[in-house]
Formats: structure tokens, sequence, C-alpha cells
């Protein structure tokens, strides 16, 4: 029995001697430690910080949540001034074809109005054809008729777009219309089947000004708009 009470005050000495060892090494619990940092908390800040702002720590900002969103009139704005006539049309068409976008419509209405008039030049009808109203092929292409058969040529040459400005919008129905005031320089004769100009001077460079309206179906699929009315301004 001796012998075991020995043993058995070897290990309760053991046991005080590791309890003091452990204190000194981990030091006390007086109930203002730290709480152990969270690596996935929401906030970027330290654990002591969280507890000096007093905002708790479940609070998550989402992306995106609080920050402005694009005007959705913000280019209209730039490009018309907001409570014209031109703008209020403009903002209609945005309201039934939310990708409408004037200063992309503007790029390609000047691309149209090059093709157009060379192809009308050149008597190219199937480019005119996708490129114009039903109406507005119609009387192109009775010119046209009217040209081949006094054996009538054109010689032309597009120089540029000095100028290109919105005008006009609306709704009409389904249909946006968005009206084009293009100013332009062109070289252009006409010549007789026998080659002598009669109209024209192929080597003048001539200012042309026009007013050109296109039309798109908002309805439709085809996001493609066609010239739907001509108007010389000279």
């Amino acid at each position: 029995m001796e012998g075991s009470n020995l043993v058995t005050l070897i290990f309760v000495v053991a046991a005080v001697f590791v309890f003091l060892q452990l204190r000194n090494v981990l030091g006390k619990r007086t109930g203002q430690e730290k709480p152990p940092f969270d690596p996935y908390s929401s906030r970027r800040e330290s654990p002591a910080e969280t507890e000096a702002s007093g905002e708790s720590d479940n609070v998550i900002t989402l992306p995106g949540r609080g920050e402005s969103r694009p005007e959705p009139y913000r280019e209209i704005d730039r490009m018309a001034t907001p409570g014209s006539e031109l703008n209020t049309g403009l903002r209609a068409i945005k309201d039934r074809a939310p990708d409408f976008d004037p200063a992309t419509f503007l790029s390609g209405a000047k691309t149209a109005y090059e093709m157009i008039v060379m192809s009308f030049a050149e008597g190219d009808r199937k480019t005119l054809k996708n490129l114009l109203s039903k109406e507005v092929y119609d009387g192109f292409a009775a010119a046209l008729d009217e040209r081949d058969a006094k054996g009538e040529t054109v010689q032309s040459s597009f120089v540029g777009i000095d100028k290109a400005d919105l005008v006009g919008a609306e709704m009409r129905d389904n249909d946006a219309l968005v009206t084009v005031r293009v100013v332009s320089q062109l070289i252009s004769a006409t010549r007789d089947k026998d080659g002598n100009v009669i109209n024209g001077d192929p080597e003048a460079v001539v200012e042309v000004k026009d007013i050109w309206t296109f039309a798109r179906d908002t309805r439709s699929r085809d996001p493609n708009w066609r010239l739907v009315a001509t108007e010389s301004e000279d």
C-alpha cells in the first residue's frame, strides 16, 4: 500500500507541475480576452476594430448594392436637350426598345446614307431594297427605270459627311421613327447615252444637305432601320 501511495503522490506532483507550467505559458483567463479571428467574416476589420466600432459582423454588402446604376437616358440627354421635343421622342423610343442607343443609331445612319447614295448612282437595286422601305424603294426604282430607258449613267464619288445630326424622333404606333439631317460632300455628274455631261460636274465637289427619316418596327426581331422618307434641304 505504501508503494501504491507513493506512486499516486508522484503523479499528483507531476500534474501540479504541468498545470503551473501551462499557466505560465498560456496566461490566466481574465474575461478581457479578444474573440478568435474569423477569416470568413464579412468585414475586413480585425476583431478589435469590430468591437470598437460596435457594428455587427453579420452585415454583408452585396456586390453592386448601393452603387448608382447607369441612367438609361444619359446618352439621350447628352445628344438632345432635356425637355425638348427631340429628347422626349428619343426617350419614347428607348422605352419601347431598350437596346436603342442614339449614338450607335447615328453612326449606322451615316453608313446607310453613303451606301444608299452610292447604290443609287450605281443602280444597285439589291442593296437599295435592303435599306429602303417599300414606298421609298419604289420611288428610287422608278427613277432608275427612267434613267436606264434614256441610256443615262451617273458618275459619282462620295467625298464624306461633314455633319450629321438627329433632328426628330417619335413613336408612331409600334414604329420608331428618327429623322437625321446630313450635310455631305459629293462629286456627281449625269451623262447621256453619248457620254455628254447633262447634269452636275465630274470635277466639282458639291455640298448636299438632306433630311432623311429612318424607321424600325419595335415588335420585330429585325434590328435594322430602313429609310422611309427623304427630303432635300436645298
